[in-house]
């Protein structure tokens, strides 16, 4: 169905300009925006894709992936089509660049999604896939009906977004995790058509104007993005503008979508990459996409007791308190913990919603 949507406003030219991101996109009558799902029809702006999804799953939290949130629950997980990003390496590139809304056969109204998350036991559920800031009138509104059941709504995004969308879309949400593709504007210009500060304002806005938990990820492409400088100037920079506590993934690369031609990033590039950040002052540095205990596992930042052992989304072993802290020398660790009772696990399971 279409629905209409916020952030827009009439330009002297007769154009539509949506104010949702900052591509800014101008519209005449019947154009899509670059994300594909905003559509100016008259004198207003469509959101395209409300109430329809590509798909349902449940999945580990670990996946999203966020280590600080409830660890061990499950999260309901879906998206839908588009993307306002256009990067060459997407590795969800079947969904976030699709123009066949045929594809999205899956139809749901927030309550229905409401429901099935707590039918199934989900701790919260995830907007993912593809980015959830195109569909957040959508996002928003099943956020508000998880919340009158008691669910938390997580956002993974890229964090391109504007001011007062960014106020009002992660006003909805418990957590976070953004993507910071990379610490340079050239990266972001020839590989993703965007910018770099936007995102760094998404998270700066997030740690000093929101309570919203957030980490981190940065897909680490051999040649691209991994270099020591920029590994060490984008740590320097989370340290001295976000702090020692917000969680840093460095995840690895599989060639995908139009970057077929570069390898895969070797497990070394990562464990250089966390040791540089650990070194720069961060508490809480992961490895994602491999087998890598030490770099999955969550240590004390005090005594360094191991207190979540990981091996990508299985939990080894868990000695976190109750209080969230660690049993060696009772620092309180930063995060949403609750009492570990079990885990979800690796599994992955598809899911049929009733669309009411």
């Amino acid at each position: 169905m279409s629905y209409a949507g916020r952030w827009w406003h009439m330009l002297d030219d007769g154009r539509m300009q949506c104010d949702l991101c900052p591509r800014d996109c101008r519209l005449h009558e019947g154009q899509r925006g670059a994300c594909f799902v905003r559509q100016r029809v008259g004198d207003r702006m469509m959101l395209t894709t409300y109430g329809r999804s590509s798909g349902f799953c449940i999945d580990p939290i670990e996946k999203k992936p966020l280590n600080h949130f409830y660890p061990g629950s499950s999260v309901l997980s879906f998206g839908t089509a588009g993307c306002n990003l256009a990067c060459k390496f997407c590795q969800n590139w079947d969904i976030s660049k699709s123009k066949d809304m045929d594809r999205l056969a899956d139809e749901a109204t927030p309550a229905a999604i409401a429901e099935a998350a707590v039918a199934n036991g989900c701790k919260s559920i995830a907007f993912t896939y593809n980015d959830p800031v195109i569909f957040a009138e959508y996002a928003m509104d099943v956020a508000d009906a998880c919340h009158a059941r008691g669910i938390s709504a997580v956002a993974v995004t890229a964090g391109y977004i504007r001011d007062v969308p960014r106020r009002d879309f992660y006003a909805k949400m418990d957590a976070a995790n953004v993507d910071l593709k990379a610490f340079t504007d050239e990266f972001y210009l020839k590989l993703c058509g965007a910018r770099l500060q936007p995102v760094l304002d998404t998270l700066v806005y997030l740690k000093h104007q929101t309570s919203v938990w957030f980490e981190i990820t940065t897909l680490l492409i051999p040649g691209k993005n991994d270099s020591v400088e920029e590994i060490t100037a984008m740590c320097d920079w989370i340290m001295r503008e976000l702090g020692p506590d917000v969680p840093l993934h460095f995840t690895a690369f599989h060639p995908d979508h139009k970057m077929t031609d570069i390898a895969a990033t070797p497990p070394a590039t990562l464990t250089r990459s966390r040791r540089i950040a650990l070194d720069a002052g961060l508490q809480y540095v992961y490895t994602g996409n491999v087998h890598d205990l030490d770099g999955g596992t969550t240590y004390c930042p005090r005594c360094h007791t191991s207190l979540i052992v990981r091996d990508w989304h299985q939990i080894k072993a868990y000695t976190l308190t109750q209080e969230s802290k660690c049993p060696q020398c009772e620092t309180t660790i930063a995060g949403k913990f609750e009492m570990f009772s079990g885990q979800f696990g690796r599994r992955r399971i598809p899911l049929a919603i009733n669309r009411r």
